[in-house]
């Protein structure tokens, strides 16, 4: 006899579905399982209603080795809170080592389980192996964090038969778990934790924290509140935690007797701590509280408000609109204009609410016609904007207040043309001013701290190439970079970190990008990007041998469960607000055009480079 092939994913054993709605009655299906040889393909398990929880069934009485790997493998894909009917198809050895929560590979398809070396007659042997092999296309480690990954998957699954009651178990059993990539976005939903940035410019006395999203991955049907609120309470990713801090004491934990989480029927979530944040101030505790709000507010059911707890104690209770004054999101501030270059090459703006208004030019030198733009970036209050000139030469920073002046260019490029010049510019939270000089002989990116002063040059270290296209994120300590290498251009993103040197408080700092990754290792032409939202991205550019693609990505190279824009031709520049709920506006062929939700795109106006604050 051959040696058993099992596609996971595709043939399915027994299983038990619990909808929300029916209670506790059980929905059961069956599949016929053979006892060897190769499986048939079938169709891979269909997205299960968002209220459908989805159980396995524990190993059957003799069962063979290949429907105890079948078995394991579709327990791994299931709803069981802490995988206990998985460990049923495990050594109790192998069941007390297993740790599921290590780590979660995600691959292209289904493990693909073969065995390992066949064996001719069951009886004959108490041992087998099968190895799981497919192409991996993610892994989500320990602290619930995404990352894209290539390359292939191969592990073994090791069996063996007790000799007392001649049942097959797994014995050896690879860390963490496996599953194919429509499986992973059936059971896993991304969510952002929130976290206060701790690295930034030095804000003025009593401005608000600003918060920071952490994109971690959670089971959608196991108690997604209380996984989310255990992982806050954990800390931040390892990427993030250099440049953000927590409101919570150190070692601040759910209390012991916590329990599932869950709000009232006003919304109201009561949350039991320990001991460590029993000290915890008013203003402290505001500042925990603001963190699960943010943290909870796109979950169901909604939660409210927040009732902090140690012990018996009460230490603090907090509202979603509380939590707005406590800390500053990016996507709480709708922007009031859009911005754009018109004809004249002068700067104008439009009400951001309402298109229909007409265009007016912007109070200041760049609005008056001082010096003709190639492109623009409006600083997040919507009072300073900065422009780049017709050639990418200079550099101009001006109030947009009437009668202001521009004076000198705050930054030359030296650069023997246009495209060797300066970048579109980008604001930070802070009024920081950010841009790249292209100039093949020394090219750079360079930081105006407040917009003016002597340009401060960014430190890049591994960064293999020449950037293009600079955005930094609401928040301050992330960025987004478009670099070009060969004939590729990449999306990148970087964290920027501070530091002083700790005996002169008055020198300036030394801002360095570290950490560069990929969110989009698959496109190899990034023509154009911009924030969206609190942790994504939109991006323009294409595949290799692909057309021009616009589409959404996670700034955990994750692709949102959202529909992509709607497509667009010709696309020269895209622009969108850290408020999520501001159409995108682009400039196209067709001049420029805005996409409101759940519709196609729209002309606004001729012009260029259009802009919103940011």
């Amino acid at each position: 006899m051959g040696g058993s092939r099992i596609r996971a994913g595709r043939a399915r054993p027994v299983r038990r579905a619990v909808g929300a709605a029916l209670g506790a009655m059980l929905l059961a299906g069956c599949y016929s399982m053979p006892d060897s040889g190769d499986l048939q393909e079938v169709e891979s398990t269909p997205r299960q209603d968002t209220q459908v929880r989805v159980f396995p069934n524990p190993p059957s009485e003799d069962a063979t080795p290949t429907q105890i790997v079948q078995g394991f493998l579709e327990a791994l894909t299931s709803d069981d809170p802490q995988y206990k009917t998985a460990r049923q198809y495990l050594t109790a050895d192998a069941a007390r080592t297993w740790r599921p929560e290590q780590s979660t590979t995600v691959l292209a398809d289904g493990p693909d389980a073969r065995e390992d070396r066949p064996v001719r007659d069951d009886s004959a042997s108490d041992v087998r192996s099968f190895r799981l092999t497919g192409t991996r296309v993610a892994t989500v480690d320990a602290q619930r964090s995404y990352a894209p990954t290539t390359g292939e998957y191969d592990q073994l699954l090791h069996l063996t038969r007790d000799t007392e009651n001649r049942q097959w178990r797994i014995d050896g059993v690879p860390q963490g778990i496996v599953m194919g990539k429509s499986d992973f976005e059936r059971n896993f939903m991304s969510v952002n934790k929130y976290y206060f940035a701790s690295n930034t410019a030095d804000p003025a006395p009593g401005t608000p924290p600003m918060a920071v999203a952490d994109p971690v991955y959670v089971r959608s049907h196991v108690d997604p509140t209380t996984q989310m609120v255990r992982s806050l309470l954990k800390g931040p990713s390892t990427w993030l935690k250099h440049v953000v801090r927590s409101g919570f004491p150190s070692g601040t934990a759910l209390a012991k007797d916590a329990g599932a989480l869950a709000p009232d029927e006003r919304g109201k979530l009561t949350v039991p701590l320990n001991d460590r944040a029993a000290g915890a101030g008013l203003s402290r505790c505001e500042e925990m509280a603001a963190q699960l709000l943010f943290t909870l507010r796109n979950l169901s059911p909604v939660v409210e408000e927040v009732d902090l707890r140690a012990g018996k104690k009460q230490l603090c209770s907090l509202t979603q609109d509380g939590a707005e004054s406590v800390a500053v999101r990016g996507s709480q501030r709708p922007p009031e204009y859009l911005y754009y270059l018109d004809k004249d090459r002068k700067l104008v703006r439009i009400s951001a609410s309402d298109p229909e208004a007409d265009p007016e030019p912007v109070p200041g030198a760049l609005g008056e016609g001082g010096r003709a733009l190639r492109s623009v970036a409006v600083a997040r209050d919507e009072r300073t904007a900065a422009g780049v000139t017709i050639g990418g030469r200079s550099l101009y920073v001006g109030a947009m207040v009437s009668g202001g002046s521009l004076g000198e260019p705050v930054l030359r490029s030296r650069g023997k043309s246009e495209k060797d010049r300066l970048t579109t510019p980008s604001w930070d939270a802070q009024g920081g001013l950010w841009v790249a000089d292209r100039d093949p002989e020394r090219p750079g990116l360079y930081l105006l701290e407040k917009g003016r002063g002597e340009p401060l040059e960014v430190r890049t270290p591994g960064l293999d190439g020449r950037i293009q296209s600079v955005r930094v994120a609401a928040d301050g300590v992330r960025i987004a970079l478009v670099v070009e290498k060969g004939d590729q251009r990449s999306l990148l993103i970087g964290r920027i970190e501070r530091s002083r040197p700790q005996e002169r408080t008055d020198e300036r700092p030394t801002v360095t990008v570290l950490e560069l990754r990929s969110p989009a290792p698959e496109l190899e032409q990034v023509t154009a990007m911009s924030w969206t939202g609190d942790s994504r991205l939109v991006v323009v550019g294409r595949e290799e041998g692909g057309v021009e693609q616009m589409r959404y990505v996670d700034a955990d190279g994750s692709t949102p469960d959202i529909p992509p824009p709607a497509a667009l031709t010709g696309v020269k520049d895209v622009t969108a607000s850290a408020d999520d709920q501001v159409p995108l506006v682009a400039h196209s062929v067709d001049g420029i055009v805005r996409l409101p939700s759940g519709a196609q795109w729209q002309k606004v106006t001729q012009g260029s480079a259009p802009a919103y604050p940011g």
